[in-house]
């Protein structure tokens, strides 16, 4: 696999694609060119969450031989620190860009939020305070991959906050998590040892497992209460990713180490899933 490619970790863009597919179908309007280049944006902000931190968690050793699981590039060795840097700032380009476009179209107050989405891209892993090792990954996670990505996707089509779209990023923003937290609970024995402390590493394994189990829980709520304010069974149809919600839960409540990477798989097709049947559903009523 081309090592780019490998470094964007492809099972993650699920967190970028399904809150872009559900805003727009939350919003009454459908302009092509708007929807194509808010997919760019939120494609490009997870890749440039992926890029940055191989980088700065290679930089702070965060990233070593005994990670568990898929390999970084930079801690590799595959990738020199400055060649992900200059990845990192051409995706980041490639997302400004996509970002001005809709802000020239719409709002220049979308310049705000995208430099708030920078900040929070580059300020996880990055800077002299990482607010990952501050147990706040999920809090951000929720609102710039649930909310913020949800509602501005409807927001760019139809100029407007609406309720419908606010819901929306409700099951949206809490699968998310969910991918988040699965993903550090794989990684619990390594970050501990860097002094990562994510919410992971402060709940230790076991309770981690259960806070896993009731993010998917809420998720499937959440759908269920988006049917109800949307007046529509439609969006139900977004219940049919239970199954993969279940395997990924058992994995994670059985499996541990490398074997967790199952979980983060069904997790991200099971968020892919979501998006795709949520924005049908919306579409339809």
């Amino acid at each position: 696999m081309n090592v780019w490619v490998e470094a964007a970790r492809p099972r993650t863009l699920s967190a970028g694609i399904a809150p872009v597919l559900v805003g727009t179908a939350a919003a009454e309007a459908f302009i092509v060119w708007r929807f194509v280049a808010t997919l760019l944006v939120g494609v490009s902000i997870q890749i440039g969450v992926n890029y940055a931190n191989d980088l700065f968690d290679a930089e702070r050793g965060v990233d070593t031989g005994e990670r568990l699981g898929p390999r970084r590039a930079v801690a590799a060795g595959l990738v020199s620190p400055a060649r992900m840097r200059a990845a990192l700032a051409v995706i980041l380009l490639v997302a400004g860009a996509a970002g001005l476009a809709l802000a020239l179209a719409t709002t220049p107050w979308l310049l705000v939020v995208g430099l708030g989405c920078f900040a929070a891209l580059l300020g996880y892993s990055g800077g002299p305070r990482p607010y990952a090792s501050a147990g706040l990954g999920e809090v951000f996670v929720f609102l710039f991959f649930g909310l913020v990505a949800t509602v501005g996707s409807a927001f760019v089509q139809d100029e407007e906050i609406t309720v419908v779209a606010v819901v929306a990023a409700l099951p949206v923003g809490l699968l998310a998590v969910a991918l988040l937290v699965v993903n550090n609970l794989r990684d619990i024995p390594t970050d501990r040892a860097a002094g990562k402390n994510t919410v992971a590493v402060r709940l230790d394994e076991e309770r981690t497992r259960w806070l896993f189990a009731a993010l998917l829980v809420a998720t499937l709520a959440g759908i269920v209460t988006l049917a109800l304010v949307d007046s529509s069974f439609w969006p139900l149809l977004g219940l049919c990713c239970a199954p993969l919600l279940a395997k990924a839960g058992r994995v994670a409540r059985e499996a541990s180490g490398r074997e967790l990477v199952g979980a983060l798989g069904a997790t991200g097709l099971a968020q892919l899933m979501l998006g795709v049947l949520v924005a049908v559903g919306l579409w339809i009523s």
